[in-house]
């Protein structure tokens, strides 16, 4: 799936019209033809992982819509 809008927000939103807030900002160096997959994980505070098709990182995402606490998301990079 390809990226349909990335911007300064950090929020990543996919051609299916889905809205992901990364946990890094590392993804903003992902261009629109990105090939990405998603895929549900279970974690505490983490919902989804986006994966790179093409260099196969993953980065840990939650929907954009749902309540999101930067200390606590800092907090689980860390730890």
């Amino acid at each position: 799936m390809r990226i349909k809008k990335h911007d300064k927000a950090y929020i990543v939103v996919l051609e299916d019209g889905s809205e992901w807030r990364p946990a890094v900002a590392a993804t903003l160096c992902w261009l629109p033809s990105t090939d990405l997959e998603v895929y549900q994980i279970d974690d505490e505070r983490w919902t989804h992982v986006l994966v790179d098709r093409g260099s196969g990182r993953c980065v840990r995402v939650v929907k954009a819509a749902e309540e999101w606490v930067p200390e606590q998301i800092e907090a689980s990079l860390v730890g």
